[in-house]
């Protein structure tokens, strides 16, 4: 099963559960797209797949300026991984794909 889609997930953060839509479309060994939620958009940098495994980075502009880096496996229609973010250390990620 490919890991593109849509899916709606939660990640951990200090300042609460943050919700949103993360895209992902599959190329080869590498992916783009973005996370979408009430905090803004941000989108997908350096992304890889392999197999259902994927890494990417991110830069986050509010509440404050860094880069995160993620990763997550994608378990059928389940995707779960964490975020790294700097000093506030690794946030969990979870969610579900769309449809």
């Amino acid at each position: 099963m490919s890991v593109a889609g849509t899916y709606d997930i939660v990640t951990k953060t200090p300042m609460g559960d943050q919700k949103g839509k993360f895209t992902v479309t599959v190329a080869g060994d590498s992916f783009t797209g973005g996370v979408a939620g009430a905090m803004g958009a941000m989108e997908v940098a350096d992304g890889k797949v392999d197999g259902n495994k994927l890494t990417w980075k991110m830069d986050m502009k509010v509440p404050m300026p860094m880069t995160l880096d993620c990763e997550a496996v994608v378990d059928g229609d389940s995707i779960s991984g964490n975020v790294k973010a700097g000093a506030f250390g690794s946030m969990a990620l979870s969610g579900t794909r769309e449809g």
